[in-house]
């Protein structure tokens, strides 16, 4: 398992922090790999055994003192590697993010859709984690919290890494109230305002997507219409809960798929297609309140973007 990591003695290198994997040691009489490439390829196999070779013969692979690893270096079980992450052809994401407030401890953001939170998988500089640490010159920024890539809107960042534990446990704590909006069809089938509660667990065989099963509920989400236009509503949501996809998962779930989703209610553009920056998801971060527990003030934020409504043939 890899994970990425603030090392003391390994600085991070454009914005992105080096990620670790750890080796294993082991059992007496085991017969390990026999080079350290040879573990790199087989564990992780996807980045290839010549781009491994690359990287190590780069100096991007470093041991736990920041030296670099040779590239015929046997293999030494029980320590750590790091390396930097590196995407070629990184597909860059053409809409900007903007700081809806700074100051000495918070950071909100506005983020555009398609963009993603954190560095993972195909992305790594086109991220909003990475662009905000070079924009505003905070290499120890970090996010309080995720929304999809494919949603816009509001995500919090804390300024000093010592506090943000304390901001973090606003959101598992729910003490956080966020206001989302989404555009979905219009119905009359429902009244307003409705709760909806669920059990929302993994897809059986889709990891990427989230499935409601019958069980003791463990989301809920509040929704009402905020205004109508022909088929169409705009919707406020209010999650009480965060489970993954809560908000597509509970709108799909009373017919009323947002407008745009690729996943609910089915699979129409798998994570590794080409990107439709013409579609985009049509759910919003729209407002977040707390009681800083820092500062101690009262803070509200709201998403300078709005959705559009889809066009008549949509």
């Amino acid at each position: 398992m890899t994970r990425s990591t603030r090392h003391p003695q390994i600085p991070a290198r454009h914005g992105v922090s080096a990620s670790c994997v750890a080796l294993p040691a082991m059992p007496p009489g085991a017969t390990p790999w026999a080079s350290t490439l040879d573990f790199l390829d087989q564990r992780l196999p996807k980045v290839g055994r010549a781009m491994w070779a690359a990287r190590l013969a780069n100096g991007d692979v470093l041991d736990e003192d920041a030296r670099a690893i040779e590239p015929d270096a046997p293999y030494r079980g029980g320590t750590r590697l790091f390396y930097y992450r590196d995407v070629p052809d990184e597909v860059v994401v053409p809409f900007g993010e903007s700081v809806v407030f700074q100051d000495a401890h918070l950071v909100v953001a506005d983020k555009p859709h398609f963009l993603p939170v954190t560095p993972g998988g195909r992305f790594v500089q086109q991220t909003l984690l990475v662009r905000l640490q070079r924009k505003l010159g905070l290499p120890q920024l970090a996010p309080l919290h995720r929304i999809d890539r494919e949603t816009a809107g509001l995500v919090l960042f804390a300024v000093n890494p010592d506090e943000r534990g304390v901001y973090h446990a606003l959101f598992s704590g729910r003490t956080m109230h966020k206001t989302y909006e989404a555009i979905a069809s219009s119905t009359d089938a429902l009244t307003w305002p409705h709760t909806r509660c669920s059990r929302i667990v993994e897809h059986p065989t889709d990891f990427f997507r989230m499935n409601e099963v019958a069980g003791e509920p463990n989301s809920e989400t509040g929704i009402d219409v905020l205004e109508r236009c022909g088929d169409w509503a705009r919707y406020a949501l209010e999650p009480v809960t965060g489970k993954r996809h809560q908000l597509r998962v509970h709108m799909n779930a009373l017919g009323l798929p947002i407008v745009g989703d690729q996943l609910y209610p089915e699979v129409l553009h798998g994570p590794d297609d080409v990107e439709d920056f013409s579609a985009p998801l049509r759910l919003l971060a729209k407002a977040v309140a707390f009681s800083d527990p820092v500062t101690g003030q009262a803070r509200r934020f709201e998403s300078g973007l709005s959705l559009d409504w889809p066009s008549p043939s949509a």
